[in-house]
């Protein structure tokens, strides 16, 4: 289910004049956080220059793992994990949530020793993670004989409808009397003696106690019109869903090049592995310093265009400095729907009919782009912006955050509140690169 320019808008939030938190962006991480602010009596407004959910948070895999994750993500994911299945409950939405686990599939032994790891740390979190034999591998799924050796496998761990979910808890929120405002850009941010005040949005000026920038793909185009240099770059990939299919697996699971993950409407939704694009821009000079490190080991399978389709965050000829008063990027592309890449969806076909020959002659019912946030070490920014205390910066996971968006969302709003997150965040700074 994606969620671009053309669906009807269904959020018709009036946007107040004064607000005790105002929330930029309504993916998964603004739509969490409004949430939970909302459930403590918070006044909060989210604004979206579009469609809530209408970008990555409807478009990703719909995965809500705990395994694999780099060790400061491990808590977050667990709160998640919990949270996922209270917010089913609390919120009275299907948000196409279950427990049905998740296998890293291996097909050489380097696999199953890089897996194991991760068991080795999973252990000290009690993720209850442990590898799997051949055969058990084949007990599960019934997939091409021969092709995996073994597997990492983690129980707990789960999938979900992902844009009807983001849409679900939305909508709880507004009855809980958070106001959310969609075709409603925030243009940018007002201060008062250097201090964050509020923002100017196309309906016109908010006052806000504080102000969170949870806009993906578009916070460093928001965040560099606002003076911050925040180093964050973002890849493109492609994403599919099949025709109904018998149910040869009802998990989520991966090899070394393919994932796929089963879906409501019983088909799978598939992607590659490690393919994606970067469309070279400005800031891909500007933070090149801060990338190098990771670039080499990180970005394998990476393909690299010149340029970006018009409108894009760091299109060579995007505006990057505009006021209150002027059209912002934000209203030119209110949903960045990108294409998906054709060659990559005939690989997808091949790769699901190889791993599955039973299925042979299945078709893609569906097929999407999607623009991955990132950070140059692979993890968030979860942190005041520099130098002022009211503006905090929740975006560039990478990739991981729509799993762990319940208790981003829960901690921003203890935090927001002035209690302690119950997470370390010192992972997450800012000041970090």
């Amino acid at each position: 289910m994606i969620y671009p320019n053309k669906n009807p808008q269904l959020f018709h939030g009036k946007q107040p004049q004064e607000t005790d938190v105002l929330i930029i962006g309504g993916g998964i991480i603004g739509v969490c956080t409004a949430y939970y602010l909302a459930k403590k009596g918070v006044k909060v407004t989210l604004c979206e220059k579009g469609r809530v959910a209408g970008e990555q948070s409807s478009r990703n895999w719909g995965w809500i793992r705990q395994q694999g994750r780099d060790e400061p993500e491990i808590p977050l994911s667990i709160e998640s994990r919990r949270l996922w299945a209270e917010l089913c409950a609390q919120t009275g939405e299907d948000l196409g949530y279950q427990t049905t686990g998740v296998y890293y599939l291996a097909e050489k032994q380097s696999d199953l020793e890089g897996f194991e790891n991760f068991v080795d740390l999973a252990r000290q979190y009690e993720l209850g993670t442990c590898m799997i034999s051949r055969d058990k591998v084949y007990e599960a799924i019934q997939g091409k004989a021969g092709r995996w050796i073994g597997a990492m496998h983690t129980a707990s761990d789960g999938r979900i409808e992902p844009g009807q979910a983001t849409l679900g808890i939305a909508k709880a929120a507004e009855r809980l009397g958070a106001v959310i405002c969609e075709n409603n850009a925030v243009r940018t941010l007002v201060k008062s003696g250097g201090e964050v005040v509020g923002a100017v949005t196309e309906q016109g000026e908010i006052t806000a106690g504080q102000i969170v920038l949870a806009g993906g793909a578009w916070s460093s185009l928001f965040a560099s019109n606002a003076g911050i240099k925040l180093p964050q770059l973002s890849v493109e990939l492609t994403v599919a869903a099949t025709q109904a299919v018998p149910d040869v697996f009802p998990a989520i699971a991966s090899d070394n090049t393919f994932a796929l993950r089963r879906r409501q409407d019983g088909g799978y939704t598939i992607a590659l592995k490690n393919n994606q694009t970067h469309h070279i821009g400005p800031d891909s000079f500007k933070f090149l310093r801060q990338w190098l490190p990771n670039m080499v080991e990180n970005m394998k399978g990476t393909h690299i265009k010149p340029w970006a389709p018009n409108h894009y965050p760091d299109q060579w000829t995007q505006k990057r400095r505009w006021n209150g008063e002027e059209i912002s990027p934000f209203e030119k592309m209110r949903v960045l729907n990108s294409k998906p890449n054709q060659r990559e969806l005939v690989a997808l076909a091949d790769a699901f009919t190889d791993r599955f020959p039973q299925l042979k002659g299945t078709k893609l019912k569906n097929a999407w782009g999607g623009m991955i946030d990132a950070m140059p070490d692979f993890m968030p920014v979860i942190d005041k912006a520099p130098q002022q205390e009211k503006l905090h910066i929740v975006t560039g996971f990478s990739g991981h955050g729509f799993g762990i968006g319940p208790s981003v969302g829960r901690l921003m709003a203890d935090v927001l509140t002035g209690q302690p997150s119950g997470h370390d965040l010192s992972s997450f700074a800012f000041g970090r690169f």
